[in-house]
């Protein structure tokens, strides 16, 4: 029998994070977007503005021994339409997965006994717990549509995004071959064509004991020239990206890379290199050398990069771009659940 408690102190994170990461490390779904570190930089800015405020219900699941087995970082807040509601911490634009840390065996116990909890002694007053962003092969899925419904409560599952990625090859000639012909010669001529440009195009990824914070304030430059992403960086999202990249450059899961144009950046990709993985979370460009494809030239260094540094996967996130198909991408899903007492 699994006994929940509820933590509501910023401190939480911090004050679990040893215990969260070796969990987490076990956990069916095992991401950057559920690091202790990333939801604490996350709750203290509320996803960058994306949210005014909210009450940490910080669910963790003990074993009768002691031992913590399940961790649930969510919150309580109305949502847009006013609801009384509980989330996921990380909810929603800003973390492309989130999801319980437990284990795989360990999902259907933890998760019956904190529907449990939150129906006896949750937040006053709550009317759903959605949940976003739940990756839809995860055992947490199932668990919590079997013991809702185990209670009469109703839950709606909807898949919201595709996440494409690329399962990479052994090497850098594999991974062309593996592209359909057409693609193969686009990259191909996409690099000839940054080596044969009038100025020199060079790229560089940033040094692990390099200064982080000249490098974020370029990133986040580049980032200002899209008319949507300037909309989108208000002062308290730039605050996020600040405190994140220190966070994950702190901890060796930061890749800052730039594609470089005469010595100015071109092209930025703000990345996660977490468990083998390279995880593409950002970008910035410069409009001045749009006929070079940057973005292209820079992600092909990057999978190169990738295999040669013996990562299996990159997952280039949320998102439909053609781009991720034509570099040999495959759709992954999210999936939201919406359960109402």
């Amino acid at each position: 029998m699994l006994n929940i408690q509820f933590l509501h102190s910023d401190q939480s994170f911090s004050e679990l994070s040893d215990v969260w990461e070796a969990l987490l490390s076990r956990s069916a779904t095992n991401t950057p977007f559920q690091q202790p570190g990333y939801l604490a930089d996350w709750w203290l800015t509320m996803g960058g503005g994306e949210w005014d405020d909210g009450e940490l219900w910080l669910g963790v699941g003990k074993s009768d021994d002691g031992e913590i087995v399940g961790i649930a970082p969510l919150f309580f807040s109305e949502d847009q339409d006013g609801r009384p509601s509980i989330r996921f911490v990380g909810s929603e634009e800003v973390s492309d997965y989130l999801d319980f840390v437990v284990s795989e065996s360990a999902a259907e116990e933890f998760v019956d006994a904190l529907l449990g909890s939150l129906g006896v002694e949750g937040p006053e007053g709550w009317e759903v717990l959605d949940l976003y962003n739940l990756p839809e092969e995860s055992s947490t899925v199932q668990a919590l549509q079997r013991s809702a419904e185990k209670r009469g409560w109703r839950v709606e599952k909807e898949q919201i995004s595709p996440l494409p990625f690329v399962t990479l090859e052994h090497s850098w000639d594999a991974y062309l071959q593996a592209l359909n012909s057409k693609q193969r010669r686009e990259v191909k001529r996409k690099l000839r064509r940054a080596d044969e440009y009038p100025a020199r195009v060079s790229w560089r990824i940033v040094e692990r004991d390099a200064p982080i914070e000249p490098e974020i304030e370029r990133f986040l430059d580049l980032m200002q020239n899209d008319s949507e992403k300037r909309a989108f960086l208000t002062d308290k999202m730039r605050e996020f990206f600040r405190r994140l990249a220190q966070t994950l450059h702190d901890r060796g899961w930061l890749q800052l890379a730039f594609l470089e144009v005469g010595g100015d950046p071109a092209f930025g990709y703000l990345n996660f290199d977490y468990e083998d993985k390279l995880w593409i979370y950002n970008s910035g460009f410069n409009p001045s050398h749009y006929e070079l494809s940057p973005g292209w030239v820079l992600m092909a260094h990057l999978i190169r990069w990738a295999i040669d540094h013996g990562r299996t996967e990159v997952d280039f996130l949320r998102g439909d771009e053609d781009y991720k198909y034509r570099l040999g991408g495959v759709d992954r899903h999210i999936v939201r659940m919406t359960i109402e007492r």
